[in-house]
């Protein structure tokens, strides 16, 4: 039972690791609302800017956010 459990938090770790990768080597990401259209139909059917990501279209993902954050901090405690 214990290598089953061993087994499942390696694999957590290595997911969460690939992820922030990904998340270091290509911070942007599709905006969610719009799918990177840069804007959304509105309940009446005419086109708006997208509001979230500002009508850019892309978004900063969360695993950088994360990443910056930690940086931040780190940087803010060696000074």
């Amino acid at each position: 039972m214990t290598t089953i459990a061993l087994l499942a938090s390696l694999t957590a770790l290595g997911y969460a690791l690939c992820y922030l990768a990904v998340c270091a080597a290509s911070p942007w990401g599709r905006c969610r609302r719009c799918h990177g259209r840069r804007y959304h139909r509105t309940a009446i059917g005419t086109r708006r800017d997208c509001r979230p990501c500002d009508g850019t279209g892309i978004r900063v993902r969360l695993g950088r956010r994360l990443i910056n954050y930690i940086r931040t901090e780190y940087r803010a405690g060696h000074q």
